[in-house]
């Protein structure tokens, strides 16, 4: 089975009415409890289902997780529920995660964890996707903080490297899929390389691990949350301000491409990354590959513009007699922009695809 699921691909084989499950009763959220974030992309559905069949029915802890689907409808709860002991559903606003139960992101919505509970929004997009990985793990490092573990799978790009740092700031537990057994290995090599990891692991070691740390290890002294954590957090749920940014980030030249803002590059190393005041954030690789398809998109908007105005040119000739020097003037005027327009076609299309985007190295972190 192949998956579609990434950056708000999918297929016809996972496309169902979304129904969202009413707010459960329960609280686990307790002194000692723990829950389990995790977030998947590009082969994404086949992690998943392998991973819910290998997990202990009555799993220790409750798990939220993000897969990237974009605005697309799914029934990926049906297809966990279907394929292993716990119960899945999509998250809903106010539910309380309850141990042994697997809530996910539902369509173009962020999924967040505030006050022990779950928190739906459709807020800015990070990476250019809602549901994004990051919000979900920034929100479990600042709401759970050392009894928050987060885990990342297969996937492109780097959606969820900075949140699993933000987990490992606020004292929780890191676990990244091993690279080499990912269907697509950049997102967990990115992690890698961006966050301090506990435990490197290949899917069929997952279930076992995940259930002894959802059982030990949940009443480790509190971490106070960063200052540079909450005040992001804060922008990209529209709580905080302008002047917030110059606090954890510097003017970085560079413009929003979901709103036209100015992009503030933060400060907090590895992975380099971009937040505008109304909350889009990007990495420095999610920032090329979205200014990539603008960029692409506005030359063929811009050659099309010329082939009108050749055309244009050349109808208004037609209006007026042949032998007249305005007509002989109009249509030098379309042959010179017709070569020009060749020119520019020639060198649209030989234009290098982003393909280096998506494997690009990280910058090993500073000893």
């Amino acid at each position: 089975m192949r998956s579609f699921f990434s950056h708000e691909e999918c297929t016809e084989e996972y496309l169902a009415p979304l129904v969202h499950d009413a707010p459960l009763e329960g609280n686990v959220n307790n002194s000692d409890s723990r829950i389990i974030v995790m977030g998947a992309s590009t082969g994404g559905v086949e992690a998943l289902l392998r991973l819910a069949a290998q997990l202990p029915a009555e799993l220790a802890a409750p798990i939220v997780l993000v897969l990237h689907i974009g605005a697309h409808q799914s029934h990926l709860p049906e297809l966990l529920s279907s394929h292993g002991p716990n119960r899945a559903v999509f998250a809903h606003t106010g539910a309380v995660p309850l141990a042994g139960t697997i809530y996910v992101a539902p369509p173009d919505e962020h999924v967040l964890l505030e006050d022990g509970a779950i928190r739906l929004t459709r807020g800015p997009k990070e990476h250019h996707t809602r549901p994004a990985i990051d919000p979900l793990f920034r929100s479990a490092a600042i709401d759970w903080g050392t009894r928050a573990i987060g885990v990342v799978l297969t996937g492109l790009f780097d959606d969820g490297s900075a949140g699993l740092k933000a987990i490992k700031a606020c004292g929780g537990t890191a676990v990244v899929q091993d690279p080499a057994d990912a269907a697509e290995p950049s997102m967990p090599r990115s992690a890698l390389e961006c966050a301090e990891v506990d435990h490197v692991v290949k899917l069929d070691a997952l279930a076992s691990l995940l259930n002894d740390l959802a059982r030990h290890d949940g009443n480790a002294a509190p971490v106070d949350a960063p200052e540079w954590l909450r005040a992001e957090h804060a922008i990209t749920l529209g709580k905080g301000h302008m002047r917030q940014l110059a606090t954890i980030g510097a003017p970085s030249g560079f413009t929003c491409p979901d709103c036209g803002g100015a992009l503030f590059e933060l400060s907090q190393g590895q992975p380099v990354r971009y937040l505008c005041h109304t909350g889009h954030a990007f990495s420095l690789r999610s920032l090329a590959l979205r200014h990539e398809t603008i960029t692409d998109h506005a030359l063929w908007s811009g050659l099309r513009a010329l082939q009108e105005r050749e055309a244009m040119l050349r109808r208004m000739a037609e209006e007026h007699d042949p032998e007249t020097a305005q007509v002989t003037s109009l249509l030098a005027e379309a042959d010179r922009l017709a070569v020009f327009i060749d020119q520019m076609r020639s060198a649209v299309i030989a234009a290098p695809p982003a393909r280096s985007i998506e494997r690009a190295p990280v910058k090993p972190p500073e000893a």
